[in-house]
């Protein structure tokens, strides 16, 4: 009697253990089957390409700060040997230096201030609408809102100069693509506002730009970047109130080489821009696009963890 009790135990958990398997098998047969949404990252490395804003932001919960240095002209006509004293720019006295801090309180909100140079400062919310994806949902491109304010704080030429007159506000629609593991590109359609311009023929308070940024892997740390832009109108032919002539550059060329050292992202580049700020860069530039205009320059990223964020599953 214990012996046949005994097998039937044997048998009762044999057929229990088999029925387990089946069913696991099953289980990990239908979550296979399952369509996995697979969503695109790190479409450029940083959240500039060299000048203009990328898609990307900083993570959750991340405080980022952000150094850009610019240097003088490589080479200024007329001034020969003077030019490799002053090493190609970077001795030569001249300094645009633009400090910044964002923070990104959502996987989909970043806002930031800046300190641009000469008494200029900024503020800013960037807003990831669409991200690209494939599987669950085929989305080919990622398209980010930017917005920002200018305040130019410099004294006056007047004590009744009234600070409203001083903003100026840029927006931006991103729209990139991750062709592949190594290759991305954005278009950048700007419109700029300016609250106040000085009264004149030609002159206006609306300005529009475009440009295309691109970036190419070449290793797992090292990117070449590349950036274009176009002012499209208000550049040519403008005449001040003291009936000075003034005609604005509207191309704007820049080559970066992106470098992450894990805790660091330094950006090295060379521009045809000389000043810091998108606001001038893309509707009061006054370089003209060849090689002794352009200039050296670095972007330096650090990002920190305010906010620990918790990962739910």
């Amino acid at each position: 009697m214990k012996k046949t009790l005994l097998y039937f135990m044997l048998a009762f958990c044999f057929i229990i253990k088999a029925n387990a398997q089946d069913l696991l098998g099953d289980l990990a047969k239908e979550d296979s089957l399952k369509v996995k949404t697979n969503i695109a990252t790190a479409t450029f490395k940083s959240t500039r390409i060299i000048n203009l804003q990328s898609v990307e932001m900083t993570g959750k919960g991340n405080l980022q700060f952000m150094i850009s240095h610019r240097f003088g002209y490589l080479w200024k006509e007329g001034k020969g040997l003077t030019n490799v004293a002053q090493l190609f720019g970077l001795n030569s006295g001249f300094a645009n230096t633009y400090m910044s801090f964002d923070y990104s309180f959502t996987d989909w909100l970043n806002t930031g201030v800046a300190a641009t140079g000469n008494a200029q400062f900024e503020t800013w919310a960037k807003l990831k609408l669409v991200r690209q994806q494939s599987g669950k949902k085929n989305i080919p491109i990622t398209i980010s809102w930017f917005s920002m304010m200018h305040w130019d704080a410099s004294e006056g030429p007047s004590p009744d100069d009234l600070a409203w007159n001083r903003l100026s506000f840029i927006h931006q629609i991103l729209i990139a693509r991750k062709f592949s593991e190594n290759f991305s590109l954005q278009l950048i359609p700007s419109y700029i506002h300016y609250n106040y311009v000085p009264y004149g023929i030609n002159n206006t308070n609306n300005i529009f730009s475009l440009g295309i940024g691109g970036r190419m892997k070449l290793s797992h740390k090292t990117a070449i970047t590349l950036e274009y832009t176009r002012q499209l109108n208000g550049y040519k032919d403008l005449l001040d109130e003291t009936a000075s002539a003034l005609n604005y550059k509207p191309d704007v060329l820049s080559l970066g080489y992106d470098w992450d050292t894990g805790g660091h992202i330094f950006q090295f580049f060379i521009s045809s821009a000389s000043t810091s700020s998108n606001i001038t860069q893309l509707s009061a530039n006054l370089n003209q696009m060849k090689l002794g205009n352009f200039s050296l320059g670095f972007n330096l990223n650090r990002s920190y963890g305010i906010k620990k964020v918790v990962q739910t599953h």
